[in-house]
């Protein structure tokens, strides 16, 4: 199937409705029928504000954080317009891909 990588990322101590935004949008993103998402923690990185972002032993917080999925166009469409409705504005990156399930490639 022809679809997009769609990756968000943010720190992980930034709040949406006083969650965490990758918890949110995990649980937001299953709820408007993705079928998938996947979490990634990083170590360390920075953001347009060219602060190191890093979990450390006594500073766990602000960590980056990846939430990546595999969508349709219908799917990307549903995901950012949940964002729109809940005012949440996040960096994020649209990629063109193929997926599907290895078994059924080339069918």
């Amino acid at each position: 199937m022809q679809g997009y990588q769609l990756t968000f990322f943010s720190p992980d101590d930034r709040l949406v409705h006083g969650r965490p935004l990758a918890q949110w949008l995990l649980e937001q993103v299953r709820d408007v029928g993705v079928r998938g998402a996947t979490l990634i923690g990083a170590d360390e990185g920075f953001g347009r504000d060219g602060r190191i972002h890093a979990s450390h032993f006594f500073e766990l917080s602000g960590r980056p954080q990846e939430i990546t999925m595999a969508l349709s166009q219908e799917e990307v469409d549903a995901v950012f317009a949940l964002l729109a409705d809940h005012g949440v504005d996040v960096f994020y990156a649209l990629t063109p891909i193929e997926y599907g399930m290895s078994s059924q490639r080339g069918q």
